[in-house]
């Protein structure tokens, strides 16, 4: 097994997380695609592992922390690693060390770029990108926002910790319109299913819904929110982990169309 940057060639693969056989990922459209094109000049770096068998198994990508959802100074942020676990397509990837090894190449990388420490995320629930599994490849907690966990690994003695940015304030909704509203980053393609699956089930209630998006890559309209990935209906946010069917959001929006007209 080795860790490789990723070939340009490769990058339909990473655009859907190394799931081209997935139908579901399918229905996030180019959004990470167009994320890509936006952060690749801002310091992205993506890494692949590949296995004794040529195949490419896992993956890490992570971004200066300026272009991520937490502050910090000579930093990077970790947005997601990824071991292909399913039997489908490329098969199961787990066990094999690659996490550790994707971990440990991106930690190597953002020492040789001169930064201070490496941030990640993790969460204290049994979950995708566990808060556990960092901590036992030493990195610390040091701010925590519902399961969210932001952990980090300084390189330096004068390594400032980060901080989560948080929720500064909800959409607004109008008068006479069910609204639904989506913040959308791009990195991350369940949340991009979720962004499509709202804007498409929205437009089958006409002008009965108003729908908005927010491009939260555009910096400052991320930290007027505080908001990275999110989806509002009427305010409200909708969970969104894992990411519901159509068939349940256009239920919540049809929900409150349907308490729109009984007014």
């Amino acid at each position: 097994m080795k860790v490789i940057d990723m070939p340009a060639e490769a990058e339909a693969l990473y655009h859907c997380c190394l799931q081209e056989w997935s139908d579901e990922l399918k229905e996030q459209g180019d959004r990470r695609e167009r994320w890509y094109r936006k952060m690749k000049d801002k310091g992205l770096r993506v890494k692949f592992a590949v296995g004794d068998n040529g195949i490419v198994g896992g993956m890490i990508h992570y971004v200066p922390i300026e272009c991520s959802n937490a502050e910090g100074k000579d930093l990077y942020f970790v947005n997601c690693i990824w071991v292909h676990g399913h039997k489908e397509g490329r098969g199961d990837f787990r066990g094999r060390g690659m996490g550790t090894a994707l971990l440990s190449a991106a930690e190597q990388d953002v020492r040789a770029l001169g930064r201070k420490g490496l941030v990640t995320w993790g969460v204290s629930v049994p979950a995708f990108m566990r808060a556990k599994w960092f901590k036992k490849h030493g990195y610390k907690a040091v701010d925590k926002d519902g399961v969210a966990v932001l952990m980090w690994k300084p390189f330096a003695d004068d390594a400032t910790p980060p901080r989560w940015i948080r929720k500064k304030k909800e959409p607004v909704t109008v008068p006479g319109k069910v609204s639904v509203t989506v913040f959308s980053n791009g990195w991350c393609p369940a949340m991009n299913i979720v962004a499509e699956r709202a804007r498409r089930a929205s437009a089958e209630f006409g002008d009965k819904v108003l729908f908005s998006e927010f491009d939260t890559t555009d910096r400052d309209t991320f930290l007027a929110y505080g908001i990275s990935d999110a989806l509002f209906v009427d305010s409200k946010a909708v969970r969104t982990g894992p990411p519901p069917s159509y068939e349940k959001v256009k239920k919540r929006i049809a929900k409150r169309v349907r308490k729109l007209k009984a007014v």
